[in-house]
């Protein structure tokens, strides 16, 4: 008895321990399944999702919207014009800065006005840069390359003027108040020009750090056509950043009037970005770290997207960071950097959002689909979620990375680019006004653009009070500002053409910039490159 009491025991431990060990096995199968599939967002592959590094067939449509695009810079140039295309606009504002002894003469007046706005113009130059370095080859294709080279060094070597000691920046020439009493053509101009300017004293982190992106994204676009121009502009990046973290503070808390036209939220998000340049501008970790580790908890936003604009960086920062998650560098693991994988799983959140079948679908869109945030000059939020998708959507190709993964619904990077096409096209005509928002683009566009140049004949003679007869009046503008991307249509989706109606009918460069860096991306199909040096 006892000894088969024995054997059973012993017959029962066998079975125990098999058990045991097929509970293992089981559950070692389940979690290796899980990971797999945790990782399959991020690094499925798929030979089908290979794309050419060569340019692909061109998109007629989005060619000439590109080449109408740039010619906005053009109109908006300000300073002694070089081999100017545009027959109504000449030389103007060539003293300003004149009374510090600075040649501020270059730059873009941003918007309908003639003031130069540094925060929005700085801008400017980084989203024009980034849509360089994404798509030049693109761009080259249609023959825009030198343009937007040429265009962005005019507001560069301002930028480089503009900062004339390390720890002093000049970031607004005219004064918005007596230049909005006026009504009259930049050439002849005849209100007073003053500058206003951050410093140790009167600091201005978001603006600063903004102008150190653009420099150090600008520096990358010129590191290979104008090596020492390219070191130039490095030198002022890391200037401004060492300017805009030491001297932490708000612009428009420095500098109470600015509040009206270009009010500043917030400034962590600007320092973010101009480390994310300045990282890959340089490849130094010391600018990665502080955008991750350092300052990713206090400022990142992680696991709450917002929407892209020249006041807001939080998405683009997101995307840009992803890059390096996509496309990997010798002295970062994706894998073991939790922050990096915040700022990938943020700028996902924030692509899942745009999808409009996604279960996150954001609800900030018009009833045809245009992602519609506010009022005023609300395509700047359409055209920058769609030029980020569209350059995640290219991240994802090229990295060989197939699909994008939604709240349970997963999505192919064709998917985001469909919805950047779905956003450009509303803007070139597919809308319920069944017009374009593009001046100068198809057969019906905006007559009647709050612009004062393109609404004065070039051969008027007026002064600052009698040029408002040209406002007022109901006549079309008598020059067409050709590339000008106005403000938009409301949330239901009509537009009012009045010359008037700043709030949808006033264009600006940084609507500009975004709309050409989206149009670079959609011209063709190509893989962008893995690196920017």
């Amino acid at each position: 008895m006892e000894e088969r009491a024995e054997k059973a025991a012993q017959k029962g431990s066998k079975t125990e321990r098999w058990c045991w060990r097929l509970i293992l096995l089981v559950t070692v199968a389940l979690v290796a399944t899980m990971a797999a599939l945790t990782l399959l967002k991020y690094f499925k592959h798929s030979n089908s999702s290979r794309v050419s590094g060569r340019p692909g067939p061109v998109v007629q449509k989005y060619s000439e919207a590109l080449r109408l695009s740039m010619q906005f810079f053009d109109i908006q140039k300000s300073g002694k014009l070089v081999d100017n295309p545009i027959p109504w606009r000449g030389d103007s504002g060539l003293q300003d800065g004149s009374e510090e002894d600075l040649d501020l003469s270059k730059g873009l007046y941003d918007a309908g006005d003639l003031i130069k706005f540094g925060y929005p113009m700085a801008f400017t130059a980084t989203v024009l840069s980034w849509g360089i370095l994404e798509y030049g080859d693109q761009m080259k294709a249609v023959k825009q390359l030198d343009h937007a080279h040429d265009s962005l060094k005019w507001i560069t070597d301002y930028l480089i003027n503009a900062h004339p000691s390390p720890n002093e920046l000049y970031i607004q020439v005219g004064d918005p108040d007596l230049d909005h009493k006026c009504w009259q053509r930049p050439e002849v101009m005849t209100e007073e020009r003053p500058l206003i300017q951050i410093n140790t004293s009167f600091p201005g982190t978001d603006v600063a750090a903004e102008t150190a992106a653009a420099m150090a994204s600008a520096s990358l676009v010129f590191r290979k056509i104008n090596s020492s121009y390219s070191k130039l502009l490095l030198m002022h990046a890391q200037q401004l950043f060492a300017f805009a973290d030491t001297y932490r503070g708000s612009y428009s808390v420095s500098i109470p009037q600015v509040q009206i036209y270009y009010n500043s939220t917030g400034y962590g998000d600007e320092l973010l970005w101009a480390a994310t340049w300045l990282y890959h501008a340089t490849g130094d970790l010391t600018y990665f770290k502080y955008a991750t580790e350092q300052n990713g908890p206090a400022f990142a936003n992680w696991g709450s997207p917002s929407w892209f604009s020249w006041d807001d960086k939080h998405a683009a920062t997101q995307v840009l960071l992803s890059r390096i998650s996509f496309f990997g560098t010798k002295d970062i693991s994706f894998a073991e950097n939790m922050d990096l994988q915040k700022y990938r799983e943020t700028a996902e959140l924030f692509m899942c959002g745009l999808l409009p079948d996604s279960p996150t679908a954001t609800s900030s869109r018009t009833a045809s689909g245009l992602i519609w945030v506010i009022k005023w000059n609300c395509l700047q939020h359409a055209v920058a979620s769609a030029f980020l998708a569209v350059l995640y959507s290219d991240y994802m190709l090229t990295s060989q990375t197939e699909v994008l993964y939604c709240d349970g619904k997963f999505y192919k990077p064709t998917d985001l680019r469909n919805f950047a096409i779905s956003q450009v096209d509303y803007v070139l005509g597919e809308n319920p006004m069944e017009m374009s928002y593009l001046v100068g683009y198809g057969s019906k566009y905006p007559q009647y653009v709050h612009h004062r140049g393109s609404s004065i004949p070039a051969d008027a003679h007026t002064g600052c009070q009698d040029g408002f007869k040209w406002l007022n009046s109901s006549n079309p503008n008598a020059n067409v500002a050709v590339g000008a991307l106005v403000g938009g249509p409301f949330l239901n989706e009509t537009y009012i053409d009045n010359r008037n109606n700043s709030m949808q009918g006033e264009p600006s460069t940084y609507n500009s910039a975004l709309i050409v860096a989206l149009l670079s991306g959609l011209v063709t199909s190509s893989s962008v490159p893995k690196t920017f040096s």
